[in-house]
């Protein structure tokens, strides 16, 4: 074998072990028992280390230097590009704080699940302290002269900047506060009544998923507190969750995460357990699980043939038709929490956690502090005040398992979505009499032929802009959202 052959058939194989490490922490979130947590962060943190050392390995940087890019073509060129990325990190973070950070943040997460449930943020103030504190370490030995914060970003989102998301969320946020404010003058949509069979809320649930693409041959749909997504390839794991009295919560969760799932599965075969074979960051993922959701998932024309679905399975459950379910399915009310959000006030969540992990990475802001520091721009933002701290700074899993620059890409996932959601129109005209059939296959294919089936062949903003034929931006998603919600509440 030649240095390319090596070097990418050891890749490979380490692409298969952040698989196995990927398939503890589904585990962990979703069947392992309680008591088990020490142990699986002693068991993840093992296969860190591994993965740090072999992500470092001198024989990759010596493969690297003996290999001419400039005559590969444009699969093994962009595979090099994700290694060389892979290895440089690598490099600079000591391998003991790697591990370190692992076990750490695989504790935490069960500190945080219990101080969540007590609603108790000071037991929660040292580790985030801690956790924070070793992240920073990470971030310093990263930045060469960049900013901390923006050295967190490349992580999920390469080619972003602190300063680039700041310019385009700042465009976004006001037409987003006008928007609600005028929503929540108006009468509030009917909402759901009385109770829904769990059960045949997983029965719905995979209907959805199968009606959306998700291959349950290479997959499988479990329930967790906080939905998300795992795997790549063969095997793509989804969750969702349940609630007696509000079955919008599991259907919107279950076509969320599938549309993370389906971007997985549908990647390029060629490309599995290789650099590239995965979503090209998280803000292209987020794309895909948002236009899922809600530009499809919500719109007027699928909402009609899921109401029919829903009487179907549950019988007359007090929506008059399917007008009125669409209100409903997309009413704007107050709430505290990110994940229930509807998709007026969503990115105003988003926006509220970026600007204050910016400031904690920065120092400007201590950890003893997030909770009021919170409640204050909650206020600012949404009007009320928040009443806990598990509706305000505990209610999300992300700073515990130190997640910190993951918050945007929700927000940019959004932008990323509303761009695609204005081609995928003029290039599907019949896009609505195929979703009043719950016909989803057009608008799959299309992401899937556009966007999915790549991987990260391309860089994040490459991949998008290729799609949509023309740059992200802000404008698409802020025009959706002006004209559907003026239509629904008669602005």
């Amino acid at each position: 074998m030649n240095d390319l052959q090596k070097l990418l058939k050891f890749d490979s194989e380490t692409q298969a072990l952040a698989q196995i490490s990927g398939r503890l922490g589904w585990d962990q979130e979703t069947m392992m028992a309680s008591g088990s947590a020490e142990q699986r962060g002693a068991e993840i943190a093992a296969i860190e280390g591994i993965l740090h050392a072999r992500k470092c390995d001198d024989q990759v940087g010596e493969w690297l230097s003996n290999i001419n890019d400039e005559s590969l073509d444009e699969i093994p060129k962009a595979q090099l590009r994700e290694i060389k990325r892979s290895f440089e990190r690598a490099k600079k973070v000591p391998g003991d704080l790697a591990q370190k950070i692992a076990r750490t943040t695989s504790v935490s997460q069960g500190k945080w699940a219990t101080a969540r449930a007590d609603n108790n943020f000071s037991a929660f103030v040292p580790v985030l302290e801690e956790v924070l504190k070793l992240k920073r370490e990470e971030g310093q030995a990263l930045a060469t002269n960049a900013d901390l914060y923006d050295t967190m970003l490349i992580d999920y989102e390469p080619g972003a900047t602190a300063d680039k998301l700041s310019k385009m969320f700042g465009a976004l946020r006001p037409g987003l506060v006008e928007l609600r404010g005028a929503i929540l003058e108006k009468e509030p949509a009917e909402k759901l009544q009385g109770s829904f069979d769990e059960v045949t809320q997983i029965k719905i649930s995979s209907l959805l998923a199968e009606t959306f693409g998700y291959d349950l041959n290479r997959g499988r749909i479990d329930k967790a507190v906080h939905p998300f997504s795992s795997g790549s390839g063969q095997d793509v794991r989804i969750t969702t969750r349940t609630n007696l009295h509000d079955p919008f919560n599991c259907f919107y969760s279950t076509i969320h995460e599938v549309g993370h799932g389906s971007y997985e599965q549908n990647i390029d075969p060629k490309y599995s357990l290789t650099a590239i074979g995965q979503g090209a960051s998280m803000g292209v993922h987020e794309s895909q699980s948002r236009i899922y959701e809600n530009q499809l998932g919500r719109s007027r024309a699928f909402t009609a043939w899921l109401f029919m679905q829903m009487k179907k399975h549950f019988g007359d459950f007090g929506i008059r038709d399917a007008d009125e379910f669409y209100k409903t399915v997309n009413s704007v009310n107050k709430g505290f929490i990110r994940t229930e959000a509807d998709e007026v006030q969503y990115n105003l969540h988003v926006l509220l956690r970026f600007d204050l992990e910016r400031a904690l990475v920065s120092g400007d802001l201590l950890v003893k502090d997030l909770e009021s520091a919170w409640n204050d721009r909650f206020y600012q933002d949404f009007g009320y005040n928040v009443k806990s701290a598990s509706d305000g700074c505990l209610q999300d899993v992300h700073w515990s398992v130190g997640l910190f620059g993951y918050f945007p890409t929700y927000s940019l996932g959004n932008v990323y979505a509303g761009c695609l959601h204005e081609m995928l129109r003029k290039s599907c005209p019949q896009l609505d009499n195929d979703l009043r059939k719950g016909n989803l296959t057009p608008a799959t294919n299309w992401l899937q032929e556009k966007l999915q089936r790549h991987g990260a062949l391309k860089l994040p903003s490459q991949t998008i802009s290729d799609a949509c034929g023309f740059e992200p931006s802000e404008v698409p998603l802020l025009t959706y959202l002006q004209t559907k919600f003026s239509e629904i509440y008669d602005l």
